[in-house]
């Protein structure tokens, strides 16, 4: 049994991180069969800084009606996909709390209620089950507060918000603080001892009272799980995507309590409370001060403050998975840990995974692109030292277009791979009709994993890599870049009527205006008159199948 928890943990992990990376900023292919697409105009000459006039304006609302209706089943299947996986992360943080010291010991007490105070078996199963659908109720309709008191668009917008992005940091500092021992967060003992006192009465509502004391009174074990899944599932911006979280992770919390109540006795097989549950709550510590890093990096590239590259990203998560590692093996306690006589085999065996993590991470302090993990790193480009990337380009730097001037905004963004890439549209435009070139757009996002994804796993392709820096004229534009606009160049957007004060907001708002989508990575391959040659795409982790698309592009570009 203590094999068996251990893997668990490791298991929850596992799945938690594999759905952060998976579930942000999923874009879906937006077909354009049949829709015709308004050319982009340069900037303005009155220095508004809009690539849109007066006629694209009226002409691109016309389109978007036609796009939504054709691009509503993508959206909706896109918005599906991250629900589920926003409620398998829900339900890995369920079995994570189960395991956790306010919790575990309470299962064969509130089973061991059920099945003394009842007169039948079956009475004592009908308890349990209302117990953990009441459990699911009191999670699912908190979620759904969150809904309503954020609503869609904010919950939209955090995901790509430098303010909120350093609140989450905080907050998973905090987090992980209290798991770690610090201290702990707990709500105010009258709130449970009212609740307590009310489930003591028979019936529907002295079960539903029931569930609800145990949520409060696990609140210091559950809430930084609970709070992290929020931030989680506010980061995906989906508008149920709060209470899918919450459903799923009491979905996990109720069954243990109805399946001991069926089957009495496997409460014998249960592991005894103990330290172990400790350790637990530890290692889930150092793993939300690792997540929490994550949005600490999202605000530095947004507002360009460059104090967290990769290389100090890296070490410190080097440092963190040492120093689990160390704790694993007893090396290092905290305040509420008991003492090991001995280090059992799956410690053994985590440790190990640990410590090779560790080692994993090195060599991408001098560029190694580490694929496994670079959905969550810091771009490439931020690295000082990169061997890596200078192995593909021959050691240029890409900053610098070939005419030989800088481009606009160089200062500010450094392209994958050494790319020769421009971060401004009407730039790019220009210098693509100069070569003759077709023109891919790349809506990107400091904040975007699976654009990091991208950059890191499949344009490296050496047959994607040619495409890119001999075929096409590539244009990175960030949606979520907090630069401000010089004022001469703000404006209201006509399609939108918000105030465009930031590099991020002028791209979010050119790429909802023209090709009705706001999520990222979005590819568009256009000609020189701005025409759709192919349907945009979004993420393709399939290196021939992303091939097939930017050759189709080309395809179409050499008929014209």
């Amino acid at each position: 049994m203590r094999l068996l928890r251990y893997l668990v943990v490791f298991m929850i992990l596992a799945v938690n991180s594999a759905s952060m990376v998976q579930a942000q900023d999923t874009a879906g292919a937006i077909p354009v069969d049949d829709i015709e697409f308004t050319d982009i105009a340069e900037a303005p000459a009155d220095g508004t800084g809009s690539a849109v006039t007066d006629t694209d304006t009226v002409k691109a609302a016309k389109a978007t009606q036609t796009v939504s209706a054709v691009s509503a089943p993508a959206d909706k299947s896109a918005e599906q996909q991250s629900l589920w996986l926003i409620f398998i992360a829900g339900f890995a943080w369920g079995l994570a709390a189960i395991i956790m010291p306010c919790i575990f010991p309470m299962l064969p007490l509130t089973v061991s209620y059920f099945t003394k105070s009842a007169d039948s078996r079956r009475q004592a199963v009908s308890k349990a089950i209302l117990y953990g659908i009441s459990i699911i109720v009191i999670y699912v309709v908190f979620g759904l507060l969150i809904t309503v008191i954020f609503g869609a668009d904010t919950l939209n917008d955090l995901s790509t918000n430098g303010i909120f992005n350093f609140a989450f940091f905080l907050l998973l500092l905090v987090f992980a603080a209290s798991f770690l021992g610090a201290f702990e967060i707990t709500l105010p003992s009258s709130w449970a001892n009212k609740l307590d006192s009310k489930a003591d009465n028979k019936g529907l509502s002295g079960i539903f009272f029931m569930a609800a004391t145990l949520a409060l009174v696990s609140f210091s074990c559950t809430g930084p799980l609970i709070g992290t899944l929020l931030v989680q599932a506010a980061s995906m911006g989906a508008l149920l995507g709060p209470a899918v979280g919450m459903f799923g992770f009491s979905l996990a919390l109720a069954i243990p309590f109805a399946v001991l109540a069926m089957f009495p006795s496997m409460l014998k097989s249960l592991p005894r409370s103990g330290g172990w549950l400790n350790s637990v709550k530890v290692v889930l510590g150092f793993l939300e001060l690792g997540f929490a890093l994550k949005f600490l990096s999202n605000v530095d590239l947004a507002y360009h403050w460059n104090w967290f590259d990769r290389e100090v990203f890296l070490s410190l998560w080097i440092v963190i998975a040492v120093m689990m590692g160390f704790y694993l093996l007893g090396k290092l306690k905290f305040a509420h840990d008991t003492e090991l006589s001995f280090i059992s085999i799956p410690r053994i065996f985590l440790s190990v995974i640990v410590f090779a993590f560790a080692i994993y991470l090195v060599p991408g302090l001098w560029g190694a692109p580490l694929t496994s993990v670079s959905a969550y790193l810091p771009p490439q480009s931020t690295q000082d030292f990169d061997l890596y990337t200078a192995s593909l380009s021959g050691g240029g730097s890409g900053q610098t277009a070939k005419s030989g001037s800088k481009h606009k905004y160089a200062d500010l963004f450094h392209a994958p791979l050494g790319l020769d890439a421009f971060f401004d549209y009407e730039e790019g435009m220009a210098y693509a009709k100069q070569t003759g070139k077709p023109v891919m757009i790349d809506f990107t996002g400091h904040a975007c994993v699976n654009c990091r994804k991208m950059e890191t796993t499949v344009w490296p392709d050496k047959q994607v890599l040619s495409r890119l820096q001999n075929d096409y004229v590539l244009i990175q534009l960030y949606v979520d870049d907090k630069g401000e606009l010089p004022a001469e160049e703000q404006y209201v957007s006509k399609f939108s009527g918000k105030k465009i004060k930031t590099i991020g907001n002028k791209w979010s708002d050119f790429q909802a205006s023209k090709f009705n989508a706001n999520s990222q990575p979005f590819y568009v391959l256009l000609d020189h008159s701005g025409k759709v040659l192919v349907p945009p795409v979004g993420a393709d982790y399939d290196p021939a199948s992303y091939l097939k698309f930017l050759d189709s592009g080309l395809a179409a570009f050499g008929k014209k």
